[in-house]
């Protein structure tokens, strides 16, 4: 057990009130700092400036507001950017992944807090990439930027012609003529290009559609937005939302041309690259999912115990049904908790690859749990629950989002049940092992043998 677990007095911050011991036992002296900083950010900068960035946010829905701006300047100087890029690139702040979603959990009290800190979806994916898979050139043009906070990336993968969750279906079409790629097709999702500050997409496409392997017909380009032939139909709300001022939306890609060199890795290594994509960025949703659960729970025992509100003469959290449902809320969060240190565990110690059991079980249970409980806090403010009163509708409708961000839950769960299928066979052994030994047993003690086979 190192000292820092054992001894540090930094660990009497609220900042490490949820964070299990056996994980306080592997944090280095730069991850405590770098969790109490987070904290302290969070609370002190971030929350208190919601209402600021929503009101700066009217009548100019598409860009970025100035108080955004401020604030990644502020974090960026306080050492605060990239916290979520693992330690063993060399980009990387010096965090792994376990002590990144220490940090993450805190992140996620305030939506857009990561954003701060250049630890938003969809850049932490991107910047991964970027540093895995992008040649040097490629890194000094893409990726210095987005570490810097000088440019702003997004993802381009689902598209409306297809299901693209089996992402063998992609079908947008990129042909090489001479030193360019020409692509066309549609694609939804990929942060809105109406905001300025959006730089490029990364996008995933077909570009040898009669390949016999059909994990080997797709290729990733990257996309500067201002290049001529995109255009975008429109905003795509998520359950009403608009999600200003990155949101989503509905392109369409003609003739739109970009340079050979934009190519990453090469032709035909799109799922490749997608795969290596699909670590850490996949589970960071449910690293901060936790902490909004833990903001919407803080909201509901601050209701519970609220004496203006007396129904029959009764706090709210007087009532046997509310107490219950105040225990498994905690109990849950708890359990979600443990999920997803344990992923981010598995990938510091085994890899990514190893860890995709751990990091599928978080993708599937988390943001499911997530929804139940928010739900559960907006119950206890009755119709108040449902309105801008409490930042609980846009939570919840953040949570169910997740459930899909990342491919919907049940293509997972497939995934995951498939690979349990596998191990059938090994439980077959050892239980007609029992039965063996059973039969042999019996004949000792001079027992009959029953079988039911």
């Amino acid at each position: 057990m190192s000292p820092t677990a054992q001894d540090n007095p930094a660990f009497a911050h609220p900042a490490f009130a949820r964070i299990p011991p056996w994980v306080r036992q592997k944090l280095s002296l730069l991850a405590v700092d770098k969790i109490q900083a987070v904290y302290e950010w969070v609370e002190n900068e971030c929350i208190p400036r919601e209402q600021i960035m929503k009101a700066q946010l009217e009548g100019s829905r598409w860009k970025t507001p100035k108080v955004m701006h401020e604030l990644r300047e502020k974090a960026k100087a306080k050492g605060l950017f990239n916290l979520f890029l693992p330690n063993h690139f060399k980009e990387s702040p010096g965090l792994t992944n376990l002590e990144y979603s220490c940090c993450a959990e805190i992140m996620g009290r305030c939506y857009w807090a990561a954003q701060t800190m250049n630890c938003h979806a969809p850049e932490t994916g991107n910047i991964e990439l970027l540093a895995k898979y992008c040649n040097p050139a490629q890194k000094a043009k893409w990726l210095q930027p987005l570490l810097e906070g000088t440019a702003s990336s997004a993802y381009s993968m689902t598209e409306p012609d297809v299901a693209s969750s089996d992402a063998t279906q992609i079908g947008i079409r990129i042909t090489r003529e001479g030193d360019q790629y020409v692509i066309n097709g549609r694609k939804l999702y990929g942060n809105c290009l109406w905001n300025r500050d959006l730089s490029f997409y990364i996008l995933m496409g077909c570009s040898d559609p009669n390949h016999p392997d059909k994990w080997s017909r797709h290729s990733t380009l990257i996309v500067p937005c201002s290049t001529p032939g995109i255009t975008q139909v429109r905003n795509l709300t998520i359950m009403g939302y608009d999600h200003a001022p990155d949101g989503h939306g509905e392109y369409v890609y003609d003739n739109v041309r970009v340079p050979v060199e934009n190519i990453i890795l090469g032709e035909g290594r799109a799922f490749e690259i997608a795969q290596g994509r699909l670590g850490p960025g996949r589970i960071h949703h449910c690293m901060r999912l936790i902490g909004q659960c833990e903001r919407a729970y803080e909201l509901a025992l601050l209701r519970c115990t609220d004496r203006r509100k007396t129904p029959r003469g009764k706090l709210i959290g007087e009532f046997d049904s509310n107490i219950e449902r105040v225990a498994q809320m905690r109990l849950e969060l708890d359990a979600m908790r443990l999920v997803v240190l344990n992923a981010a565990d598995t990938m510091d110690l085994l890899g990514n690859k190893a860890g995709k059991r751990a990091i599928a079980q978080s993708k599937i249970l988390v943001p499911v749990a997530a929804c139940r409980i928010i739900d559960e806090c907006m119950q206890m403010y009755g119709g108040q629950g449902l309105t801008q009163h409490t930042p609980l509708p846009e939570m919840w409708t953040y949570a169910r989002f997740v459930r899909v961000a990342d491919g919907p839950d049940a293509a997972h769960r497939h995934q995951v049940g498939r690979e349990e299928m596998k191990t059938a066979e090994g439980f077959r052994e050892r239980h007609e092992g029992y039965k063996e030994r059973y039969r042999r047993f019996a004949e000792g003690y001079g027992e009959k043998y029953v079988s039911f086979d």
